[in-house]
This record gives C-alpha cells, structure tokens and sequence, in this order.
C-alpha cells in the first residue's frame, strides 16, 4: 500500500483490515482507554467493524483520516496519527494515540507535524483544531509544541464529558 507520508523514521499509510491485531492491542492501551475511552474492540471482528466503520469510512468520505503510523525499518506498527471531521466541529482535528513502548519518543511529534503539512498541501485544510482531556498533560503539551492555542472547553450534545478545544 502507497504511504500517505513519510517521515525521516516513519510511513504512514490508510489502515486495512489485516491491521485487525494492532487495532485491538492500542484500542486496549491504558492511554486510549483512559484518554479516548473504551470502544468495546475485544475480538477480531470488533476490529474489523472498527476499522470499516471508522477509519476506512472516513477515507471514502473525505479522503483523508486517521492513518497507521509504522516504523519505516521493520515496518511495526506504533500508533495512529490523522485527520477527523466531526459534524460538532467548525474545523477538521488532529488526533494521535500510540502504543506505551513506543510513546516518548517524539514519533508523535513528526507524525503530527508531517499530517498538517499533508492536511494543508494535499487536502487544503488550513485551520486544525485538536481536542483532548483537561488532564492529559502529554497530549496538551504536543499539542502547545505544534503551535496549538487553547480555545475554550467544549461538550459534545451527545456526551457529557468536557474536553478542552485547541487550534492551530
């Protein structure tokens, strides 16, 4: 499969359906659950409907969306990086989770850093907004480091949960 981007360390391309492994490992991470939350992909068929509904779905949409993010020696998986479009949105997010052993390593910065670049030249989107919890210190601190500004905390209609919107 062609990458999207490509880093100095890393290639990031669309996810398929034999991603179904990684998936279930980093959906089940304590930082997704604790940060994104428990999206009940237990088996290998949840990640399947995870994977048509969510990522591949949105590429189909609107060609872009969350992407694998693997290490460009050895091709293994570490995380995910990408763009969303959410209807409660005035603008499209940044979203990034890795798994624990690959964190702290700055792959989210470059795979972050490469996924605007990509945003703005390929699928001109100018404005990026990105939105996390008010205690996930190491999403906020990446996200101040790739130039985003806290705009104000936000609810979604559907969700009681405060997050804090940010924008770049």
């Amino acid at each position: 499969m062609k990458p999207i981007i490509e880093t100095k360390r890393l290639r990031l391309r669309e996810f398929t359906l034999e991603d179904t492994q990684f998936i279930m490992a980093l959906l089940n991470s304590p930082g997704w659950i604790e940060f994104i939350g428990e999206r009940n992909v237990k088996t290998k068929q949840d990640a399947v409907n995870y994977l048509q509904n969510g990522p591949m779905k949105i590429y189909e949409n609107h060609g872009f969306g969350l992407w694998m993010v693997e290490l460009k020696d050895g091709k293994t998986p570490v995380g995910m990086c990408g763009i969303l479009k959410r209807d409660t949105l005035e603008f499209p997010d940044i979203g990034f989770c890795f798994l624990p052993e690959f964190s702290g390593k700055g792959y989210a910065y470059e795979s972050a850093m490469a996924t605007m670049t990509v945003a703005q030249e390929t699928y001109n989107v100018d404005n990026l907004c990105a939105i996390t919890l008010a205690h996930n210190s190491p999403s906020i601190k990446l996200l101040e480091k790739l130039g985003f500004r806290f705009v104000s905390p936000i609810q979604f209609p559907d969700d009681g949960e405060v997050l804090m919107l940010y924008q770049n």
